[in-house]
């Protein structure tokens, strides 16, 4: 179970880096952007891992303070569930 887990996260991780480089790109050339929306679900779905990251290499989104709190959140959020599970 734990090996699936992890690879979720690491798919969702790097799913979510992704979207977060394109949107960067997408904002440097004036195209099409990724809603803020999109961005926030899938830090909370379990690509706050890769939202982290992107928000370091590739600077994107780190003025917002609500991302920075929602990838706290969202980390906060899935540590307890998997304290909750293991413990109990």
């Amino acid at each position: 179970m734990t090996k699936f887990a992890f690879g979720t996260y690491a798919a969702l991780s790097l799913v979510t880096f992704a979207t977060y480089a394109w949107d960067k790109f997408q904002a440097q050339r004036g195209g099409r952007r990724v809603p803020e929306a999109r961005l926030h679900l899938l830090g909370l779905a379990g690509g706050f891992p890769g939202a982290a990251l992107a928000m370091l290499v590739v600077r994107h989104k780190t003025q917002k303070l609500v991302f920075h709190a929602l990838v706290t959140l969202a980390f906060a959020l899935h540590a307890g569930a998997w304290a909750w599970w293991l413990l109990r």
